[in-house]
């Protein structure tokens, strides 16, 4: 129980590490696109006319809801707006205690999640893969098919994609070699001496 909890807890730090790497370093900037200074004055004077009254929310412009929404939907451009009333500072770091908090959950997740699932005498490459398929099913489905069904630029997802597979595989997989309870990763084959058998059970075989 011990040693999942630290496991769990190192494996939120890498998760943690890993996202600040991706996304507060210059590395951030590479899944975005650019605007000029201008552009970004009247696209913001534009959502500050039209969107400050309904507030902080996700927006589908132009809403497609209504007969005339549907037709400026299909004309274009169309865009998915996270929308914030209140600014903050690009430097602002409010969110790195909370961040930290939901990086360390995942952590303990992951690792109580592959301590229930890992025992049975399974050697680390049989977690291990156990880790990197279900981390690549998750983040396939959750950030792959975002542009596929919402019609997105595909770089800022396939960058999201990259960031959050090796975030979640990394912490896997230190957590599976290293923080799984003892026996439950191990390396060692099954053998006599392992599995506490004097010989293999032959298989039944008729006639």
């Amino acid at each position: 129980m011990a040693r999942t909890l630290i496991g769990g807890l190192v494996g939120g730090i890498i998760i943690f590490v890993l996202g600040y790497i991706f996304w507060a370093t210059p590395l951030g900037e590479i899944p975005y696109s650019k605007a000029t200074d201008a552009q970004n004055a009247a696209v913001q004077a534009a959502l500050a006319q039209n969107l400050s009254q309904s507030g902080t929310g996700a927006y589908i412009i132009p809403a497609h809801q209504s007969a005339g929404g549907a037709v400026l939907y299909a004309k274009g451009p169309i865009a998915t707006v996270h929308f914030n009333t209140s600014g903050f500072s690009p430097d602002d770091m409010s969110m790195i205690l909370p961040g930290f908090i939901v990086a360390l959950v995942t952590g303990l997740l992951m690792a109580f999640g592959l301590a229930a699932v890992g025992g049975g005498g399974r050697s680390f490459a049989s977690v291990g893969r156990l880790v990197v398929c279900f981390s690549l099913a998750f983040t396939c489905w959750e950030f792959l098919g975002s542009p596929i069904f919402n019609h997105y630029g595909w770089g800022y997802w396939i960058y999201v994609f990259v960031a959050e597979s090796v975030s979640l595989i990394a912490a896997g997989l230190v957590i599976a070699r290293w923080f799984l309870p003892r026996g439950y990763a191990a390396a060692e084959p099954r053998t006599p001496e392992t599995t506490g058998y004097d010989a293999p059970i032959a298989p039944v075989t008729e006639g």
